[in-house]
């Protein structure tokens, strides 16, 4: 799940090179996978118990606790600068308060197992996104056959055939906004946060410190205090922000400083075929044909949009 900054511009692989981990980045890397994979079944069981709102307050609330721990033992400073924080502060937004809310109100109607296919749509509107607004980024006839083939794959997922009988469209719309949220968040990251000097660490945790605090308004606003706190979805959102925000981050971190974005960012791969398992084999979602199927075809697309031209 896409959560923060993009890889590919947010993180390099610099001081790692001489220090690695104890455990094999591959073995972290299929830890990534799971945790980002069962996310979307997190936020189904959360919203259980809990208003969508109150879901994501708390993951981000969590996840925020994670990373702060991170950063007093590793020593480090928020960073400073009115300006940074005005840009860190939309890129909470547009990274984690927007997205997090849509996926959390998106499963009220839709399954985990569609909002997790949905959410590897994201590359595709990151392609075709980056060819507006970032010059450095030429189109190829691979990577735009890539966001034709995740269109049509797109379409496979929702049933178009069918006339989208037995979808709920407001909740799907939701999903696929949340996705599209992420691109819009990461070319703004590289055009307003690229080279601030500060750490990755540091702006992270500063980003999930103002998105916490958004959501801290708006909450209120739409929602009452509990009467009662049901345990498991409680649990379950403790879960989604200590594990699939804090812990998650500080994973990708390393395997980006130690086999480089480009592999790191293959996670998103993984995502969507371990939330239909999960969603499957835990929650008991239905599945019919076209729901796997779209989703290899989005993925297949997905990759062709990511390929990096000869030279």
């Amino acid at each position: 799940m896409s959560t923060v900054a993009n890889p590919r511009t947010a993180a390099s692989p610099t001081t790692a090179a001489g220090r690695r981990a104890a455990l094999d980045w591959r073995v972290r890397f299929g830890v990534l996978s799971l945790i980002w994979g069962f996310s979307f079944l997190l936020i189904k069981v959360g919203t259980q118990g809990y208003a969508p709102f109150q879901v994501t307050f708390g993951r981000l609330l969590f996840g925020t606790a994670v990373l702060a721990a991170a950063m007093v033992l590793k020593r480090e400073r928020l960073p400073r600068g009115a300006r940074t924080w005005g840009h860190l502060a939309v890129a909470a937004f547009l990274l984690n308060a927007l997205p997090f809310s849509l996926f959390a109100y998106s499963e009220l109607t839709i399954p985990s197992t569609l909002a997790g296919i949905c959410n590897a749509t994201s590359p595709l509107w990151g392609m075709a996104l980056s060819l507006i607004a970032l010059s450095e980024d030429r189109p190829t006839r691979r990577r735009v056959a890539g966001l034709g083939i995740g269109f049509l794959g797109v379409l496979t997922v929702l049933g178009v055939w069918q006339g989208f009988h037995g979808l709920d469209t407001t909740g799907t719309a939701m999903a696929l906004l949340a996705s599209l949220s992420y691109p819009i968040g990461w070319i703004y990251v590289r055009r307003t946060l690229a080279g601030t000097g500060h750490s990755h660490l540091s702006m992270t945790g500063a980003q999930l410190l103002l998105a916490t605090a958004q959501l801290a308004l708006v909450t209120p606003l739409f929602t009452t205090l509990p009467s009662h706190f049901p345990l498991v979805p409680l649990l379950a959102i403790v879960a989604l922000g200590a594990l699939g925000m804090g812990l998650a981050m500080l994973i990708q971190y390393g395997i980006v400083a130690e086999v480089g974005p480009t592999t790191a960012q293959m996670v998103t791969y993984f995502i969507p075929v371990i939330a239909t398992a999960a969603g499957v084999a835990i929650l008991g979602e239905s599945l019919t044909w076209s729901t796997p199927v779209g989703a290899v075809i989005v993925l297949a697309g997905a990759a062709l949009t990511q390929a990096k031209p000869r030279r």
